[in-house]
């Protein structure tokens, strides 16, 4: 029905100085205005977040934005599948009547620049394994035989795309301009194939994952209104309709290989395969790791991410399930492809994976 997002900042860059909920509270009425919604309209606001402040984040962005007193808010921690686990909490709020004749905002937010934690929490038990995403990755990427030199394509290609899209102005419309930021930060328009060559490796000697072929750390913040299906119809709204949806748990220790299950699932449940997809949109935490999924599936990653993904935008932890929605609308229902379908999915810190196919519909 609406999907915005803030532009993707670096950390301690163009949106350092910007907590979380003012992040989101920016992007809010951009959303309610986009449809054609006003705030006491609003049912409920449920937001991911992974490492802010902590306290109810939704509840203090709804009111921060001026949606009222009325509107309650809900935090949803799945990590960096946080941004989509909330749409699927906000879906579920919308079957479940919390919705009827008003709308759900859902989505996501991260803000690395002012995370007042120093560290990460842990994601599992040390016995079961709890690697660092970047081991983890590396470790992904031996076992599954993914190259240092398929890595460094795939994310030369990341942001190639996402330059292309950038200069086309393809992000336009779903950006709300936040502290003076009205482009994403992060894509390198002279990225080269020999300057991604010469990256070291930053997660160990043997290793593979590089800053060139990883993403950032980054701050953002995204959010989709969701409503039922009887009220996009009598409101002759365009948007994406939910076909499935799907969380799926791996071992700890290969955190990066979430989204496999999650995928599966996700299309078992919407009666779809793979060939029936016209746009995907994996999170790119890294080349390896995107790859070895891919591989696992039978994908082309060729089809993935084609205007460019995290590795190229950034990945805004708590954000960034949310953002691949906003990315899914920007291409399936701005650009009037009715009828077509959209995968959305998203590996998680500890060993999960959260999956969406979607449908545009007019």
């Amino acid at each position: 029905m609406a999907a915005r997002r803030t532009p993707i900042g670096t950390a301690g860059h163009g949106l350092a100085a910007v907590p979380a909920a003012e992040l989101t509270a920016a992007v809010l009425p951009a959303v309610l205005a986009d449809a054609g919604l006003t705030s006491d309209q609003v049912a409920e606001v449920v937001l991911g977040n992974c490492t802010g402040p902590g306290g109810d984040l939704a509840r203090y962005a709804a009111l921060l934005a001026g949606l009222g007193t009325g509107v309650p808010g809900l935090t949803v921690d799945r990590q960096c599948g946080s941004g989509l686990a909330a749409v699927t909490v906000g879906a579920a709020l919308v079957s479940a009547g919390a919705g009827a004749d008003r709308v759900v905002l859902a989505g996501g937010v991260e803000s690395a620049s002012t995370s007042p934690r120093p560290g990460r929490a842990p994601f599992a038990p040390p016995e079961l394994g709890d690697p660092e995403m970047g081991d983890a990755a590396d470790h992904v990427a031996r076992l599954r035989g993914v190259s240092r030199e398929r890595q460094d394509a795939y994310a030369l290609r990341s942001h190639h795309e996402a330059v292309a899209a950038q200069r086309a102005g393809l992000f336009d419309a779903e950006l709300v301009e936040v502290a003076g930021l009205s482009r994403d930060e992060r894509p390198r328009p002279g990225m080269t194939a020999a300057r991604l060559g010469r990256m070291r490796p930053i997660f160990g000697s043997d290793g593979t994952a590089t800053a060139g072929n990883s993403c950032g750390v980054n701050d953002g913040a995204a959010v989709v209104a969701l409503m039922s299906e009887q009220d996009r119809e009598a409101r002759a709204l365009a948007g994406l309709r939910i076909l499935g949806s799907a969380t799926a748990g791996v071992s700890p220790r290969t955190p990066g290989l979430g989204m496999v299950p999650a995928v599966r699932t996700a299309l078992d449940r919407a009666g779809v395969g793979l060939d029936d997809i016209s746009v995907i949109e994996l999170n790119e935490a890294f080349a390896g790791q995107v790859l070895a999924c891919c591989d696992d599936l039978g994908l082309d990653p060729d089809r993935v991410c084609r205007q460019g993904g995290a590795i190229a935008l950034g990945h805004p932890w708590g954000a960034s399930g949310a953002v691949l929605l906003v990315r899914l609308f920007s291409q399936l229902v701005r650009t009037s492809r009715p009828g077509e379908l959209g995968l959305a999915a998203i590996a998680v810190g500890g060993g999960q994976g959260v999956a969406m196919v979607v449908e545009s519909c007019r």
